[in-house]
């Protein structure tokens, strides 16, 4: 579903990938981690067009992707919830920011209003439809951002350290909404707990590479 081939990015006058090559199947539940700084978040920016490689191929749903209109084909295909929540709610009001995308994607208003009420309700948030997006908590933006992903109905799911802001109780409903889901999904994320939870599959990236890992040969 996901394949990168042959990656090379410069970061200033730095090679951060130098060959690196990447393949995820439909239905792959992948944990990436990997030290700070060391591109993970890079990555899932080039899968989704939001940076350009220097050379390689960037496949997804089997079609190469170079044109900006090429990966506007799979944003609404593959949900990206953003390391940071600021990058990602920009509408006045959370109805606004989690109608924006089926609205984007053909859904009548009141089609959209139905998607953002069953969406909030499934993550616990019921009653938020009217409140100001600005005014929220850091845990509270980070579910309403998710709520903008999963209202689009992806069919995979790049979540970059998904957990970052929520409290326990919050992260806990997170995992039993994922393992819930029938959607596969890569987590970028240095809460170990919680990829322990919702994973099949660890790789690391290292020295601009993708490994293949287990607990026990990871290193961070």
């Amino acid at each position: 579903m996901i394949k990168l081939r042959d990656i090379r990015f410069k970061y200033a006058s730095h090679f951060l990938f130098d060959g690196l090559n990447l393949t995820i199947e439909r239905g792959d539940r992948v944990g990436l981690l990997g030290a700070n700084g060391c591109g993970k978040t890079t990555l899932c920016h080039i899968i989704m067009g939001l940076l350009a490689p220097e050379s390689g191929d960037v496949e997804i749903f089997g079609k190469k992707r170079t044109k900006e209109s090429d990966f506007a084909e799979i944003r609404g295909k593959i949900g990206f919830l953003f390391q940071d929540s600021d990058d990602q709610l920009f509408c006045p009001t959370v109805i606004e920011d989690v109608a924006f995308g089926p609205l984007n994607m053909g859904q009548s208003p009141e089609e959209a209003k139905r998607t953002v009420t069953s969406t909030l309700k499934s993550l616990k948030l019921s009653g938020f439809e009217d409140r100001i997006t600005y005014k929220l908590s850091g845990g509270e933006k980070r579910l309403v951002s998710l709520a903008t992903v999963l209202a689009m109905k992806p069919d995979f799911l790049i979540l970059d350290e998904p957990t970052s802001g929520l409290d326990e109780k919050t992260t806990q409903r997170l995992v039993e909404i994922l393992k819930e889901s029938n959607l596969g999904y890569m987590i970028i994320s240095h809460d170990r707990d919680f990829i322990k939870l919702t994973v099949d599959k660890l790789i690391q990236m290292k020295d601009g590479q993708i490994q293949t890992a287990d607990w026990n040969s990871l290193e961070m």
